[in-house]
Parts: structure tokens; C-alpha cells; sequence
């Protein structure tokens, strides 16, 4: 079992550098306390640092053949629940009702989707702590005047943070690019202009609207908008003008707070 290879078609790369697993411990607050959903565990390097901080792990490996090698591994270890599972499904059947933290090195091509599926679910984990592609966690965490769509999408619903850069070489086989650990604390409350609070019929006008706004990002904003939702571009600039945005301004200059003033008194 020890000469496990990793699987190309799974996306399968294993840490081999283990002085980012206590960056990840830190950034957690992991201890005896918590009950932590680690996606992927491989070859059990991240699991073993978990439990080493008397942490409850349910780890999640689609893999047949890492199960059975992890079940071995750590077969002496009670802290630990083995579920041979697609993240994806899992997320979908099992909705947690009780406190839990989710920690994972995930393949670069679910990353996108796996966060959305982890900050949309109804009983969000406390603290979502991953390994993901480099490029990704710099869009992610993004400002005016680098804003994008993952970005407004990730920081409606929590508050990332970029823990530590992993380069490649702390990889085997060693991947194409770098890494980071990003750090997401999802918001208990959506705050939402003249609301206090964020109903599903306005989640989704919001994000009608910056879908729009970034459906040609080298248009002009106001372009977009009109174009999508058939409004005057005479009516758009009142709006903008009520909301102190230049008439040129394009998708990536405007704020989380922009996108959520600008839905309010587009469908006010």
C-alpha cells in the first residue's frame, strides 16, 4: 500500500512538505473541541496532524484504495470516521446539525464549485480552511479594481483570508503550479442594505446582477446592465449617479457594498 500512485483523473496530489500542516492547524484554532470534515485526505498526512490535535475527523476520500489504505493506517485511531464518498454527494445527503470545521487539499478543478457548495449550505461549518491553486485564492480575496465574479461570490458569503503560499515543490507529483492555504469564516448574517438580513428572493436578484455585470467585463457596467435587463442606459445613470458611480466605471472597480447598493435600487 505504501507505493499508492496518485490518479490523474481524480486530481490526486499528495503533500509531502509537512510544515504547512501546522499553518493550517494554527489558522483552524484545531483542537480537542472540534469536529472537523477534511475533503480529501490521501494518504493521511493533513488527518494524522488533525488527530495528533485530539481533533473528531470525518474525512472524506472517493478513492476506494486510500480507504482501505487509511483504514489500515489509522486503524488503532477512534477519533477518526472513514466515508468513501464524492465530496459533492456527501455535501448534498448530509447536512450537519452540530459545530464542525472543514479543512481540506482539494484537486484544483472542484474548486470553485466545492466552495459554493460549502458556503451555501444551511448549517455552514464554522471555519473552511483548503489548499487550492494559487491564482484562485488571489481572485478569491481580490479588491476594487481586481474584482471578479468568484470573488463577489466567495466574500457575499464569508470572509477570506490567505494563510500561507505552498509552493509546488511541496507536492509529490509535483503539480504546475503553486499554491496557497486560504481561510474562509462564513458570515452568520448576510448584511444587506435596508434589509439587516439577506432573503433567498434577494440572494438571487443580487446575483442576477453581478452575473450581468461581468457577462462582458470589458464593457462599461452600465452596458452590461442594459443590455441584460432591458433598462434605459438614461435610467441606469440616475441610479448610478444616486450611488456615486461614474458613468464609465466597469464590473472590477466596484465594491461588495457597490453590487448590493446597486441591487437594492435596481429592483427597489
Amino acid at each position: 500500500m505504501s507505493t499508492l500512485k496518485p490518479k490523474k483523473r481524480l486530481g490526486q496530489v499528495f503533500l509531502k512538505n509537512k510544515a504547512f500542516l501546522s499553518k493550517i492547524i494554527k489558522a483552524g484554532g484545531i483542537s480537542s473541541k472540534d469536529t472537523v470534515l477534511e475533503i480529501g485526505p490521501g494518504k493521511g498526512v493533513l488527518t494524522e496532524a488533525l488527530l495528533r490535535a485530539k481533533a473528531k475527523v470525518i474525512a472524506i476520500e472517493k478513492d476506494p484504495q486510500l480507504v482501505d489504505f487509511l483504514k489500515e493506517k489509522f486503524k488503532t485511531n477512534k477519533n477518526l470516521t472513514l466515508i468513501q464518498a464524492d465530496i459533492r454527494d456527501f455535501l448534498k445527503k448530509q447536512d450537519f446539525y452540530t459545530e464542525y470545521k472543514v479543512v481540506g487539499n482539494i484537486p484544483y478543478y472542484l474548486t470553485s464549485h466545492l466552495i459554493h457548495l460549502l458556503l451555501e449550505l444551511k448549517h455552514k461549518p464554522e471555519i473552511i480552511i483548503l489548499m487550492i491553486q494559487k491564482e484562485v485564492a488571489q481572485r478569491i480575496v481580490a479588491q476594487p479594481p481586481k474584482m471578479n465574479l468568484l470573488a463577489v461570490s466567495v466574500q457575499f458569503y464569508s470572509q477570506p483570508e490567505i494563510i500561507s503560499y505552498v509552493p509546488k515543490s511541496a507536492f509529490w507529483p509535483q503539480p504546475k503550479v503553486d499554491s496557497a492555504i486560504i481561510k474562509l469564516t462564513p458570515l452568520s448574517v448576510i448584511v444587506y442594505p435596508a434589509k439587516g438580513g439577506a432573503d433567498e428572493a434577494t440572494k438571487q436578484s443580487f446575483f442576477k446582477v453581478v452575473k450581468a455585470g461581468f457577462s462582458h467585463p470589458r464593457k462599461l457596467l452600465i452596458s452590461n446592465l442594459s443590455q441584460t435587463f432591458k433598462i434605459p442606459k438614461n435610467k441606469l445613470q440616475n441610479i448610478f449617479q444616486k450611488l456615486n458611480l461614474p458613468f464609465n466605471i466597469r464590473a472590477q472597480n466596484l465594491s461588495l457594498e457597490n453590487w448590493k447598493d446597486l441591487t437594492t435600487h435596481l429592483f427597489a
